[in-house]
C-alpha cells in the first residue's frame, strides 16, 4: 500500500463495523450520569413542547367556543409554564453536551497522541507527517458535532416522534396514517444514496489527508523551495490538490443534501393531503380545533425526521474519519512491555549481544550473528559503511527493535524481560537527527531531565563546550529557538543534543554521528570534555570521522551485518585490515584537501 506520498490517496487497512461505534461508544460510559439527566430533561422539554398542539385544540374547539375565560386562562398559563420548561431544559442540556462531548473529543485526541508516542520509526518513515497530524486534529474534531448533539438528540428525537405519534393517533387514525404514508419514500432514498454518500466521504477524508501532508511538507521544505525557484510550481501542485478536494467535497454535499428537500417536500406533500382529506372529512369529529392541532404535529412529526435523517448523514460522514481514528489507534507498536515485564535496576553498564540476528523485512537479512561483550565503562566505535548495521545494533540496546534471535543483555539482564521506560531512562541518546523543539535552549537541555536545575544544565552545556556560543546569543540560555531550531547552526543543534543526552546521567551513553557536523576545532575541544564526561559509562559511538574514536577501548568494523575485526585502534592499524584501508582512504583525502 502506497502511503509515502502526498498525493496518494490512503487505502482503508480495515472497513467500517458496528465495533467502531460500540468503541466510540465507550468513550461516553463515564459519563452515564450526565447522559442520564441530559435523556431526562430532554423528555421532560420535549413532552411539554409537545402539549402545546393539544391545548390550542382543547382551547379552540371547547374553552373559545363555550366562551370559557377563565379556562382559556388555565391553558393559556399552562401553555406559558410549558414553554419555559422547555426552554430551561434545552439550556442545561446544551450545556451538559457541550461540557460532555468536548470531554470525549480530548480523550479520543490524548488516546491518538498517546499511542503515536509507541508506534515505531518505521510507522513515520513510511507516511507523510502531515496525513498523520490530519487525523489528530482534523478528524477528531469532525465527530464534536456527533458527540456533543447527534447521540442524545437522535434519542430524544425517537422517544418525541413516539410522543408526536401517540398525540396525533389519538387525534384522529386515519389522519395519522395520511402523514406517515411518505415515510416509505424516505426510506427508500436513504437506502439509495448510502453507499455513494459513505463512499464519496471516504474519498473525501482521503483528498484532505492529501491536501494537510502537501502543507505541512511545503512549510518544513520552504528553504529548499526558495533555494530552488519552486513557489509556482509548488502553488500548481497546491492548486490541483485543492481543486481535487473541492470538487470532491461538492459531491459529498450533493449526495448528503439529497434527504433534506426529500424530508421537506414529504412534509409538504402529506400536509396537502392532511388538509384535503381533514376538508373532505369535516364533520364533528375533525373539527377546525382538531385539524389545527393536527397540521401542528405533522409539522413536529416530519421534525425530529428532518434531525434523524441529518444524524444520519452525520454518523455516515463520521464513519470516513472513525475509520481512519482507529485504524491508527489499531496500528501495533513494534516494541512494548511483555507480560510480567519488571523495572530495570539501576543500570551498572555491562552489554552483551549473544547470537543476534535482525531483519527490518523478510528479503534482507541486517545482523548475522552478532556476538560481543562491552564491559562498565568500555568505550565502543562502530565503524564500517553505510547500511552496514552499526545504528541497528546502538537501537537493538534501546529497544527500539525487538532481535529476531539471540539476545541483548544488559547486566546480564534480557533487555525484553524490563519495562521499557525503565530502561530507555537510564540512556542517554543521541541520534544523527538532532532534533531542537521550540521554546528556549534551556528547554531543550533539560528535555532529557526535566527536574534538572538550571546549574546542572549549565554544567552540560560546558562540558560539551556548547556554553560558550550560548551566552554569546541575546538572552543566553533563554534565548527562544525555533521548531527544529532553524535560528541555529547545525552544529549548535549537535552541540544543545549532546548537553541534553549528558544532562540525563546515563549509565549507558549512545552517539550516533554525535559530532559529525561540528568543527574540527570545536571537536577537538569537544573530545576533551567527552574524555572525562566517558569515565565510568558504557558508550558506543557510530562515527564517519574516525579521528573522533580513535582513543575508544574498543573499534568494531560492520560490515555485511557481521563484525569483520575489533580492537584498538593500534591493533587494528596493525593488523592492516578493513579499518586500516578506511582509516589510510580517509587520512589521505584529508591530505589531499
Amino acid at each position: 500500500m502506497a502511503r509515502n506520498k502526498y498525493d496518494v490517496d490512503e487505502d482503508l487497512e480495515t472497513k467500517f463495523n458496528l465495533n467502531h461505534l460500540k468503541r466510540i461508544l465507550k468513550y461516553l460510559k463515564p459519563y452515564k450520569k450526565e447522559i442520564l439527566i441530559t435523556l431526562t430533561l430532554m423528555f421532560i422539554s420535549s413532552i411539554a413542547a409537545l402539549l402545546g398542539p393539544y391545548l390550542i385544540k382543547d382551547a379552540i374547539d371547547n374553552k373559545i367556543k363555550n366562551k370559557d375565560i377563565n379556562g382559556l386562562l388555565i391553558l393559556s398559563s399552562i401553555f406559558l409554564i410549558t414553554v419555559i420548561v422547555s426552554a430551561i431544559c434545552l439550556k442545561f442540556r446544551i450545556r451538559i453536551m457541550n461540557y460532555m462531548g468536548q470531554s470525549v473529543i480530548e480523550k479520543i485526541r490524548a488516546d491518538l497522541f498517546c499511542h503515536l508516542q509507541k508506534l515505531p520509526f518505521s510507522y513515520y518513515d513510511s507516511r507523510p507527517h502531515g496525513k498523520i497530524l490530519v487525523r489528530v486534529v482534523n478528524y477528531v474534531n469532525s465527530l464534536s458535532d456527533l458527540l456533543s448533539n447527534g447521540l442524545i438528540n437522535v434519542i430524544t428525537d425517537l422517544f418525541s416522534l413516539i410522543v408526536i405519534i401517540f398525540f396525533m393517533l389519538a387525534i384522529d387514525v386515519k389522519l395519522t396514517l395520511i402523514c406517515m404514508a411518505g415515510l416509505p419514500i424516505l426510506i427508500g432514498a436513504i437506502f439509495l444514496i448510502k453507499n455513494a454518500q459513505r463512499k464519496a466521504w471516504q474519498l473525501l477524508s482521503s483528498k484532505q489527508s492529501n491536501l494537510n501532508a502537501y502543507i505541512h511538507e511545503s512549510i518544513s521544505g520552504i528553504k529548499v523551495t526558495q533555494s530552488f525557484v519552486r513557489e509556482n510550481k509548488n502553488l500548481s501542485i497546491f492548486n490541483n490538490l485543492m481543486e481535487e478536494y473541492r470538487s470532491t467535497w461538492m459531491r459529498c454535499v450533493s449526495i448528503q443534501f439529497v434527504l433534506w428537500p426529500t424530508v421537506e417536500n414529504l412534509s409538504v406533500l402529506t400536509t396537502a393531503l392532511v388538509y384535503v382529506a381533514g376538508i373532505s372529512w369535516f364533520t364533528e369529529e375533525i373539527t377546525v380545533g382538531v385539524l389545527i392541532a393536527f397540521i401542528s404535529y405533522i409539522g413536529r412529526f416530519w421534525g425530529p425526521i428532518t434531525n434523524i435523517s441529518n444524524f444520519y448523514n452525520s454518523i455516515i460522514n463520521a464513519m470516513a474519519y472513525l475509520e481512519r481514528i482507529f485504524e491508527t489507534l489499531d496500528e501495533k507498536p513494534l516494541v512494548s512491555d511483555l507480560p510480567g515485564a519488571f523495572i530495570m535496576p539501576e543500570i551498572e553498564g555491562k552489554v552483551e549481544f549473544k547470537n543476534v540476528d535482525f531483519s527490518y523485512d523478510e528479503n534482507k537479512r541486517i545482523l548475522n550473528n552478532i556476538n560481543f561483550t562491552a564491559n562498565k565503562g568500555t568505550s565502543i566505535a562502530l565503524v564500517g559503511p553505510t547500511g552496514a548495521g552499526k545504528t541497528t545494533i546502538v537501537n537493538l540496546i534501546s529497544r527500539f527493535y525487538d532481535v529476531e534471535n539471540g539476545e541483548v543483555l544488559i547486566d546480564d539482564i534480557n533487555v525484553k524481560d524490563v519495562t521499557l521506560n525503565s530502561l530507555r531512562k537510564q540512556m542517554g541518546i543521541m541520534l544523527q537527527d538532532s532534533f531542537i523543539f521550540s521554546g528556549t535552549i534551556m528547554d531543550n537541555i533539560r528535555y532529557s531531565k526535566l527536574d534538572a536545575t538550571d546549574a546542572e544544565v549549565i554544567r552540560a552545556a560546558k562540558a560539551v563546550k556548547a556554553h560558550e556560543f550560548i551566552i554569546n546569543m541575546k538572552d543566553g540560555y533563554y534565548t527562544q529557538v525555533n521548531e527544529r531550531g532553524s535560528r541555529l547552526s547545525v552544529g549548535q543543534r549537535q552541540l544543545i543534543s549532546f548537553a541534553r543526552a549528558l544532562l540525563a546521567d546515563p549509565k549507558i551513553l549512545i552517539l550516533d554521528e554525535a559530532t559529525s557536523s561540528i568543527d574540527t576545532q570545536t571537536e577537538l575541544a569537544l573530545q576533551e570534555g567527552l574524555n572525562e564526561l566517558l569515565k565510568g559509562r558504557t558508550s558506543f559511538i557510530i562515527a564517519h570521522r574516525l579521528s573522533t574514536i580513535k582513543n575508544s577501548d574498543i573499534i568494531m568494523y560492520i560490515d555485511n551485518g557481521r563484525i569483520m575485526e575489533s580492537g584498538t585502534h593500534y591493533e587494528l592499524m596493525n593488523k592492516k585490515g578493513f579499518y586500516y584501508k578506511l582509516y589510510t582512504a580517509q587520512y589521505s583525502f584529508l591530505e589531499a584537501i
